[in-house]
């Protein structure tokens, strides 16, 4: 019945920022942009495998609970070939990086970073 997810929404409160952030530095491609003037709200379709993520403003949205335990979404991993190449990609780019960790289970490495809110994305490494 449920085969994939077919997008995750993501609310920012500085849309340039996030939009900068998401398609400049993550390098997302744009699938569509929309102002939706009855809102005052920008949406932001952007493509990442097959899986689309929806980049959302509001004027004034509330702050996120806490980091990283409140109840709901904890965090976005995206999957990489080479988590070393991917966190040297993203200091250049002035992003804090946590150190790398590796998954008791899996044995594969993984590390943590931010989005300009504060969300927590995850860089999970395939190989």
């Amino acid at each position: 019945m449920f085969t994939q997810l077919h997008h995750i929404a993501i609310i920012c409160s500085n849309y340039e920022r996030s939009k900068h952030f998401y398609t400049r530095v993550l390098q997302l491609p744009i699938i569509h942009e929309h102002y939706r003037a009855d809102k005052r709200s920008y949406k932001l379709d952007l493509q990442i495998g097959d899986l689309q993520l929806e980049l959302f403003s509001f004027e004034h949205p509330p702050k996120r609970q806490s980091y990283p335990e409140a109840c709901g979404l904890r965090h976005l991993a995206f999957a990489v070939d080479c988590i070393e190449e991917t966190i040297a990609y993203l200091q250049a780019h002035h992003i804090e990086v946590e150190p790398i960790r590796i998954d008791p289970i899996t044995g594969k490495k993984f590390t943590f970073f931010q989005d300009p809110d504060q969300l927590p994305l995850e860089l999970y490494e395939r190989g």
